[in-house]
């Protein structure tokens, strides 16, 4: 009785009086922070997988068994001695060999844009114990990897591609005309980087004979530069960006034949002004698939080229009236005969099954929902596996299904936002699920769904998290005239109908884009949220038309006119609230954003008789000053159409500017240039508007480092504070 007594004792639940208020100092805190299981690589035996640890004293490259949990330690920081270096070769990423019996490892990793970075490069032998150094050369590469076959490797060096005989040591150059901000080899320029999110730009052929590779000819894109504040003479950054309209770079395709040492160019068509956002070795190693699309984005060609004389074939076409999505689910299969393609042709991004002659054989997936994420093919079993909205677009959901089209299989639960990473012979995957309330849980299953075990279920913070205030997070449809759209409602945890709560709108809002969505918030940004609304505060996000997860037409109607429709949804949602929302304060409504964001909220400021506070954080705030590939794909060119990015620009409603106004931005922004904010700063000022800035020296998109984004936030946090 008396174990009884005490058991119900410990598991009362914490009243409402006895919980802890979230303080400002949780924000930069790792008190909400889940545990995860991090950099997981799968075994070839699809019953281990490899991930970084870090311990105590050291960084421990493990291998796990999934079944028992078990794991041994492969290599560990402190066995990586190198003759000539004296500091520890800190294990940064790694990638083993096709035998497994030797691992590259990535250290002294140097950021240079978004995804792109130099690095040290190490071959360590499991067998030998052995370490050494890829190359002989003082200065570091970038993109190192190893063939299939395990006895070389390539890497990029000074806009070159270099190959490395493991075995001899013996070095070669395969290119050798690289030239900072002319030609680059092997690697993205800016803008394909930034825009069709890839910095490696090579590929080994699957048998290791041939490396595929991008050349970037930038010498006719204008240069931007950063200026370097800090020395009694700034420096200055020099790189080449394309803005809206201006010229890109000319990019060809290469194929290096390891034997004969010569380079076979690929036959791309006439047209220089175009893109090849993405090429894949085929099954065939004579032949590369190279998807090529127009200036516009508007058509996609998806060709076949013979490696060996460089000759292609479109085999597939895709148009739009709109713009074409580029995604990285193309796989062929192992007939040699058939390949897996994703496209939104139906109306919604669903699966299709082709021959290598571009014919379709049958649409696999389909309905009024996307196909988020194809996750792979088990040709053994015959079964897809992908990622859909077919519940709700608010969630993410694991199915299977074969690829005849029958036999589909749901094998994710609730409502909730799920995230899949399966193993390489596709017997087992593991599972991070969370919903707005319930932290990320990773579990690993078998490929029929069973769950075999909990990896790591966040209890701890579960519990953490019951003992303090949390606010409640209600998701709401609204029906506007245009369309219905999705949203949610923030409340204080102490929430009383009965009273008056001023209001901020979190929104982003950019094309395929989505923020109200079934799914743990981590970060900064939603313990700010948590924060406000224990503030007094009501903090609300809305998905307005051209975000993503409900289709081809939902998203694509601010083609042409960003800036327009989502921006009178944001104002038309904020009329539906406090029509039929008695607690909403219609005199203090607020707006924030980021990027995508800011420039959302300053024309709702600019725009609307509604929100009186709005804060903008690294805005564009012209199209003109953006990139290519961003803007044309869903603007044209400043050319072709003058009206959208005039109706599109914050600058050009600087007369419209009422209320409380915070324009935030770092002077290093890479990305969205500082020169926007300098630009609308200038016509504000020119409209005699009296507002508030910030600017951060050398800072980038993100602004961060040191104690930067603690004072961003107390920045953002006291404006409202003061004024909303």
């Amino acid at each position: 009785m008396l174990l009884v007594l005490l058991i119900g004792w410990v598991v009362q639940p914490i009243s409402a009086q006895q919980k802890k208020p979230i303080s400002f100092e949780h924000i930069f805190s790792d008190t909400f922070s889940p545990e995860g299981i991090r950099s997981v690589n799968w075994m070839d035996d699809g019953q281990y997988y490899t991930t970084l640890e870090r311990t105590r004293n050291d960084i421990e490259l493990r291998k796990y068994n999934i079944l028992t949990g078990d794991y041994e330690v492969i290599v560990a920081t402190t066995d990586l001695r190198v003759e000539g270096r004296e500091e520890p070769i800190i294990i940064q990423g790694y990638q083993f060999s096709a035998d497994e019996q030797k691992i590259l490892i990535k250290t002294d990793i140097e950021r240079i844009w978004r995804r792109s970075t130099r690095e040290n490069y190490y071959i360590y032998n499991i067998e030998t114990g052995e370490t050494t150094k890829l190359t002989k050369s003082d200065q570091k590469q970038q993109y190192a990897q190893l063939s299939p076959s395990g006895d070389k490797a390539a890497f990029v060096q000074d806009n070159n591609l270099y190959l490395v005989n493991l075995e001899t040591g013996e070095e070669k150059a395969i290119t050798t005309d690289g030239k900072h901000n002319h030609i680059i080899n092997g690697a993205t320029d800016w803008v394909y980087e930034e825009e069709f999110g890839i910095a490696k730009a090579w590929y080994w052929s699957p048998n290791g004979e041939k490396i595929a590779f991008y050349r970037f000819d930038e010498t006719r894109v204008k240069e931007f530069f950063l200026t370097e504040w800090g020395n009694l003479y700034p420096g200055q950054t020099r790189y080449k960006y394309p803005k809206a309209g201006e010229k890109n770079s000319v990019v060809k395709i290469g194929v290096y034949d390891l034997s004969s040492g010569e380079t076979t160019w690929m036959d791309l068509g006439s047209e220089k002004d175009q893109y090849i956002p993405r090429i894949n070795w085929t099954k065939d190693p004579n032949k590369l698939a190279i998807r090529r699309m127009n200036r516009l984005q508007n058509k996609q060609d998806l060709m076949l080229a013979d490696v060996n004389t460089g000759k292609t074939e479109i085999i597939k076409t895709e148009t739009s009236d709109a713009w074409v999505d580029v995604s990285n689910d193309l796989r062929f299969l192992d007939n040699g005969n058939q390949f897996i393609y994703t496209s939104e042709e139906s109306g919604y991004n669903h699966i299709y099954l082709y021959n290598m002659d571009g014919e379709m054989i049958r649409q696999i997936t389909n309905g009024d929902w996307e196909v988020t994420h194809y996750v792979g093919y088990d040709e053994k079993t015959n079964r897809i596996y992908y990622m859909s909205t077919e519940d709700s677009p608010l969630e993410r959901h694991l199915y299977s299904i074969n690829i005849d089209g029958t036999g589909k299989q749901k094998m994710t639960d609730g409502d909730s936002w799920n995230s899949i990473n399966m193993s390489r012979d596709y017997k087992y995957y593991i599972e991070t699920t969370s919903t707005p309330t319930t932290p990320p849980k990773y579990s690993l299953h078998e490929r029929n769904g069973d769950q075999l075990r909990m990896l790591e279920d966040n209890r701890a913070l579960q519990d953490t998290l019951s003992a303090y205030q949390m606010p409640s997070k209600e998701f709401i449809k609204i029906p506007l005239e245009q369309d219905t759209l999705n949203g949610y409602i923030m409340k204080p945890h102490d929430f009383d109908p009965d009273k008056k709560y001023p209001v901020l709108f979190y929104v982003y809002g950019g094309p395929g884009s989505q923020t109200v969505t079934k799914q743990f918030g981590t970060g900064q940004r939603p313990i700010w949220h948590r924060y406000l609304t224990e503030q007094g505060y009501i903090v609300v996000s809305v998905d307005n038309r051209g975000t993503g997860g409900r289709g081809r037409d939902f998203e694509k109607q601010v083609y042409k006119k960003l800036g327009q429709y989502e921006v009178e949804d944001q104002i038309d949602a904020a009329k539906y609230l406090i029509q039929n929302y008695d607690y909403l304060d219609a005199e203090r409504f607020g707006i924030w954003g980021w990027s995508y964001g800011g420039f959302m909220s300053s024309l709702v400021l600019a725009k609307s008789d509604i929100f009186n506070t709005a804060l903008a954080v690294a805005p564009v705030t012209n199209w003109r000053f953006y990139d290519t590939i961003y803007t044309e794909r869903f603007m044209q060119t400043p050319q072709m159409n003058p009206g959208g990015y005039e109706k599109g620009s914050p600058i050009t409603y600087a007369d419209q500017m009422e209320g409380n106004y915070l324009l935030v931005h770092g002077t290093g922004d890479d990305n969205v240039h500082f020169q926007n904010t300098v630009r609308f700063v200038n016509k504000l000022i020119e409209e005699d508007f009296q507002f508030e800035t910030m600017f951060y020296p050398n800072r980038t998109h993100g602004i961060y480092g040191g104690n930067t984004r603690q004072h961003l936030f107390e920045k953002l946090n006291n404006f409202i504070l003061e004024n909303l």
